[in-house]
């Protein structure tokens, strides 16, 4: 998925981390998938929040009805995604999230804000 605004490109990122473009239902969106293999959870958090930012805020411009989900394993959901911090940053900055089987690349939750 090409996002292009003025002059700012925003490339997906490497490997099993991407960004893709599909239609749910009626429902236009954009999945940025996030491993959260780093050595750090923290920083992984603040990097994909930064992107999640910068891809919505692309999108209000480039194509406004097209919503911006940050997709992560359930494993990570279950434990880092619950820690009081990442849910108030969850919901503060309203991210929508999907949830998802990496063994059988499922789906297994939409969450929305």
């Amino acid at each position: 998925m090409d996002l292009t605004v003025g002059e700012v490109e925003l490339l997906a990122d490497l490997g099993a981390e991407r960004v893709l473009a599909a239609v749910r239902d009626d429902e236009k969106i954009a999945v940025e998938i996030k491993s959260f293999i780093g050595q750090s959870p923290v920083s992984e958090f603040h990097k994909a929040l930064g992107q999640y930012q910068n891809y919505r805020l692309s999108l209000e411009e480039l194509d406004p009805n097209r919503q911006v989900f940050l997709a992560i394993p359930q494993a990570i959901w279950n434990n880092f995604f619950q820690r009081a911090f990442i849910q108030k940053a969850i919901h503060r900055y309203s991210l929508q999230i999907l949830i998802f089987e990496p063994e059988n690349q499922t789906i297994s939750q939409w969450i929305r804000f």
